[in-house]
């Protein structure tokens, strides 16, 4: 059963942009330090996964208030990469202990040259 679906799409200039204007805090409100350094570590393509994350935090932020009441900031949202590449999201704060045994939370990222986007989809299992 779905129990939240989100999607967010966005201009990579945007991100950079906003990185430009705002500097280090823009990147520490919006990134965990585990982002921070992945992201800086891909050189000229930052920007391309600095933004891949954000697009990825506003999707799961809208799929996890489908229904909910509860707040959540941009730090309780982390996104990572399996060894193979596969983004995984791990869920800190008051919200770390929302995913229980029987929930899921699982995204997709794409990306063009000027934009990406993510899809997140919250689902039980049945």
């Amino acid at each position: 059963m779905i129990l939240g679906l989100g999607i967010d799409i966005i201009e990579i200039d945007r991100v950079r942009n906003s990185i430009q204007k705002y500097g280090d805090h823009f990147l520490n409100k919006i990134y965990t330090e585990t982002e921070l350094d992945y992201c800086m570590s891909k050189g000229e393509n930052k920007y391309q996964h600095l933004a891949a994350r954000f697009a990825a935090k506003e999707a799961v932020f809208k799929a996890l208030t489908t229904g909910w009441s509860k707040d959540i900031g941009w730090q309780d949202i982390e996104i990572y990469n399996e060894p193979n590449g596969m983004p995984l999201v791990k869920l800190k704060g008051d919200w770390k202990s929302f995913l229980s045994d029987d929930k899921n939370l699982k995204i997709s990222m794409s990306h063009s040259r000027d934009y990406v986007t993510c899809v997140a989809i919250i689902y039980k299992e049945m």
